[in-house]
C-alpha cells in the first residue's frame, strides 16, 4: 500500500457523513506505518475503544469504512479466526466489527459485519511481522503472494457488501 495523507484518508469514507469523517480520530503514527507491508490501513480510536476504521484501495479508488466493535464476551477464552487474514487468536484477539452500509441502505440502518483481528494488524500477521499470542497462523502450503491475493479478495468482498 502506498502512504496516505490525512486528507486522502478522510475523503475516502463511504459510510459516514463528511462531518463525521472530519471529526474521526486519525492515527498519530501515519509516517511510521510499514506501508510496504500493509494491504489496508486499519486503526482503533483510542478515545472510543468500540470504534475502528479501515481504508483500502479498491477498483473504484480508496474506500474508507467506519466500524463498530461488538462488545467482548466476559471470560472468552476460545479461539477465533480472522475472516480476512485467517489468523487465529485466543480471547479477544478477533472482534466482530460492523460497518453501516453506504448510501440509502445505511441510512435505513442496514449494516454488514466481519470478524477481524482486533488490532487490525492482519497484514503484519500474514507476513510474519507480528505474532499472534497463543493462536497464530496455521501452516499453509501456498506462497505469500497467494496469501496476499486471498486477503485482498476477502477484503474486497467485505467492502463490496458495504458499498452495494
Amino acid at each position: 500500500m502506498e502512504p496516505l495523507s490525512e486528507q486522502q484518508i478522510r475523503a475516502s469514507f463511504v459510510n459516514c457523513t463528511k462531518g463525521e469523517s472530519k471529526r474521526l480520530a486519525m492515527p498519530r503514527d501515519l509516517a511510521e506505518r510499514p506501508w510496504g507491508d500493509l494491504d489496508f490501513l486499519g486503526w482503533r480510536d483510542p478515545a472510543a475503544p468500540q470504534r475502528a476504521y479501515l481504508v483500502a484501495g479498491s477498483a473504484v479508488g480508496l474506500v474508507g469504512v467506519a466500524l463498530r466493535l461488538a462488545s467482548p464476551r466476559a471470560g472468552q477464552t476460545r479461539r477465533s479466526m480472522c475472516s480476512l487474514c485467517l489468523t487465529t487468536h485466543t480471547g479477544g484477539g478477533v472482534s466482530l466489527m460492523t460497518a453501516r452500509k453506504a448510501g440509502r441502505s445505511g441510512q435505513q440502518g442496514n449494516s454488514v459485519g466481519v470478524y477481524i483481528c482486533a488490532d487490525l494488524a492482519c497484514s503484519l500477521y500474514l507476513r510474519g511481522r507480528k505474532v499472534a499470542g497463543l493462536g497464530g497462523r496455521l501452516h499453509e502450503s501456498i506462497t505469500l503472494a497467494e496469501k496476499i491475493e486471498r486477503i485482498a479478495a476477502n477484503l474486497a468482498g467485505f467492502l463490496d457488501k458495504v458499498v452495494e
